[in-house]
């Protein structure tokens, strides 16, 4: 029983507290609801709030945008207002510029018209007028026809006939008196501009050899040079085309030949092969083409030098080349290159005195013997030769004229081809200043080698012995033994019936023949 009480207090215990729970709990949500339902209409009412506030500040931005459009289109309508009464004002102005230009106008074409027709009336009195004067010169005329016995045309003949003789003798007078003026001020004037310029340049006389010597150091280098039996000699001289003199003179070796390119390039080998040592015919080959290539490159150089000195610039590359080969050649005995030069620089100042182009001028007096130092013979003169040139490689027409035609080959069209031409014979006349006789020597020996380049199969030709030997060197595939001989035969029957020259001229054919291989 006291179990079953305890169960049944339990129970009861429990359903009562569940009861109380619930009581408080409900009571609890009560209170949570009345909670939150003041709490959502507090929130309701600060939206409220808000809204009303931002309803205010919209409605407030959207007056002052309002006033702000409003303020700017005011402007705007203000400022086009502005606009069309200056254009008002403007066209008011040109309306009464335009109403006083014609008012204008018309006073000056009343005027015309006014002016026009006193002319008229005043031309219809002179009219009357001239009639009345011819009517009277007639007369007059017809009484001094009657007087005189002649007509009015034969009186005017004899008159201007008269006039004509009396203007005829006064003005070949008066032109006599201005040729002699002009010839006097003319001479005065160009003797003043040569003596000037010639005073202005000073030069060195030219002198022009056909030997050079090469020094050696003892007499037993001339055994060397020399070879077995003489072997090196002969390649040396075939290879450059240099009479090579070995005598008695004590540690000299003469080099002769009238070609200074040649010589000059004998010359530097022999001291190549002196200084190296190795002296046989095929070291002597291989020195000498590298002393051509050599002395290539140093005519290339001496062009460029040239051209800097005298300050000319532009010239095309072959033409400086042709300048540098200058050095090597002569005129009459005059060096090319020193005689150019010295041309140039006349010209220079010639034309500084006359006013002209200097720089123009000392181009052209640079290159006015260019024709002189051609690759091939021509049969073109050399002013010819050097005009060709010089149009070929872009020179102006001034200067391609200028070298035309200072030696009268062509006409002359500016007046830089007689300044060209007078420093020319300046440079040329002047005392010391060339050799004849040199000159036509070396022309002869040129003379002698082109006989031998006339006939087939001559590879090469080389004037020695100051003109009394010529070697000829052939092709060994087109020339055999027998026609060797045949050739040095009719080589020299034509320098006999062709050529002037003294004593007698030997003529050596040349023909070799080699086997080469290469072991690799």
């Amino acid at each position: 029983m006291d179990i079953l009480t305890i169960i049944i207090s339990g129970i009861i215990g429990i359903a009562v507290g569940f009861t109380i729970a619930k009581i408080i709990e409900k009571s609890n949500i009560s209170n949570l609801i009345k909670n939150a339902k003041k709490e959502a209409a507090s929130i309701l009412k600060d939206a409220n709030l808000e809204a009303e506030n931002i309803k205010k500040d919209k409605i407030l931005q959207a007056k002052e945008k309002f006033i702000e459009l409003k303020s700017e289109h005011e402007q705007v309508i203000l400022a086009r207002d502005k606009k069309v009464a200056e254009v008002e004002k403007r066209t008011r102005d040109k309306e009464s510029q335009i109403s006083n230009e014609l008012s204008k106008a018309k006073k000056i074409n009343d005027d015309f018209e006014k002016k026009t027709a006193e002319f008229e009336a005043k031309i219809e009195v002179l009219d009357k007028k001239q009639a009345e004067v011819d009517r009277l010169h007639k007369s007059q005329l017809q009484q001094l026809e009657v007087i005189s016995g002649l007509s009015a045309e034969e009186a005017k003949e004899q008159l201007v006939e008269g006039l004509k003789a009396e203007a005829k003798s006064k003005a070949m007078s008066h032109i006599q008196d201005t040729i002699e003026e002009a010839k006097l001020t003319a001479q005065q004037e160009a003797k003043k501009i040569i003596i000037n310029t010639i005073q202005r340049v000073g030069t060195e006389e030219a002198v022009e050899n056909c030997v050079s010597v090469f020094n050696i150091e003892s007499d037993d280098v001339k055994g060397r040079i020399i070879g077995r039996e003489g072997r090196n000699i002969r390649a040396l001289e075939a290879a450059t085309g240099v009479e090579i003199i070995v005598d008695d003179t004590p540690e000299a070796i003469i080099l002769s030949c009238f070609d200074p390119v040649r010589r000059e390039i004998a010359r530097l080998s022999l001291h190549k092969l002196v200084t190296d040592g190795r002296i046989h015919p095929a070291r002597i080959e291989e020195v000498v083409a590298k002393t051509a290539k050599q002395i290539d490159d140093e005519i290339i150089e001496v062009g460029k030098r040239t051209v800097i000195d005298l300050g000319i610039h532009g010239l095309h590359p072959e033409l400086i080349k042709v300048v540098g080969r200058m050095k090597y050649r002569s005129s009459y005995g005059q060096n090319l290159l020193q005689h150019s030069r010295e041309v140039s620089k006349l010209c220079g100042l010639m034309a500084a005195e006359l006013g002209l182009n200097v720089k123009l001028a000392k181009r052209a007096g640079l290159l006015h013997d260019i024709g002189k130092v051609p690759d091939t013979e021509s049969d073109l003169p050399h002013a010819l030769l050097g005009m060709q040139w010089a149009e070929k490689y872009g020179e102006k027409e001034e200067v391609c004229n200028a070298i035309g035609a200072h030696h009268d080959e062509i006409e002359m069209k500016s007046l830089l081809s007689p300044i060209i031409q007078v420093c020319d014979a300046i440079s040329g006349a002047r005392p010391g200043a060339r050799r004849q006789v040199l000159d036509s020597y070396i022309q002869r020996l040129k003379d002698l080698e082109e006989v031998a380049y006339g006939f087939n199969g001559v590879k090469n030709a080389y004037a020695i012995q100051a003109g009394r030997e010529l070697r000829v060197i052939v092709e060994s595939e087109k020339v055999s033994d027998d026609n060797a001989a045949t050739l040095s035969f009719e080589i020299s029957q034509k320098i006999q019936t062709e050529m002037t020259y003294p004593g007698q001229v030997k003529v050596t054919v040349i023909r070799e023949t080699r086997a080469v291989n290469i072991a690799k």
